[in-house]
């Protein structure tokens, strides 16, 4: 497993307050009346690599005892983005990523990335992450803020990763650490 919900957690101030990937930078600057898709996502994955998408995407952010990307629905967050807020370069940045790391599956496996094992995916991911696939640390860095940010923007993640209070009620601020078990949102 490469990143854990809880350090995914307490990373992601860091992912907001550094740069972000340009989509969802543009999708967190709203602009008055702008033309927005709210329906399905605008394709842009062949089949074999929404597949790859949503095996990656598993392997960030895996079910444990809450669950994992895909039944946040991760993969249709990821191809929303890029087919509704992703310029070319930025989609030509995960679309190449995703041949990258599917040659390197082929190359060192024998098979395609989403047919690998789960292990064999994370030694693919932690290869883009530390550079050893061409173009991988980019992407790596791009695709994680994707799915850390569909995960945590989507109701799986507000209400069953997260202690979902819509009014948290009376503030306490000596209120037992030990007492928390999630972190709030509201």
């Amino acid at each position: 497993m490469l990143i854990d919900r809880r350090t995914a957690l307490a990373g992601i101030v860091g992912v907001f307050g550094a740069s972000l990937f340009a989509p969802i930078a543009r999708a967190a600057e709203y602009i008055p009346n702008p033309v927005i898709n709210t329906g399905p996502p605008a394709p842009v994955f062949t089949p074999a690599q929404r597949a790859l998408v949503a095996a990656l995407s598993e392997r960030v952010m895996p079910t444990t005892d809450t669950p994992g990307a895909i039944a946040a629905g991760v993969p249709d967050y990821i191809e929303h983005m890029m087919g509704d807020w992703a310029i070319n370069d930025d989609r030509d940045l995960i679309l190449g990523g995703l041949a990258a790391i599917d040659a390197r599956a082929v190359a060192d496996y024998g098979t395609p990335a989403v047919k690998a094992s789960p292990a064999q995916q994370d030694a693919l991911l932690r290869l883009a992450m530390g550079d050893g696939i061409p173009g991988g640390a980019p992407f790596f860095e791009a695709f994680r803020q994707l799915v850390v940010t569909g995960y945590y923007t989507s109701e799986v993640g507000i209400t069953q990763e997260r202690h979902y209070l819509p009014v948290p009620g009376d503030y306490d601020g000596a209120y037992p650490y030990a007492k928390v078990k999630r972190i709030f949102s509201s």
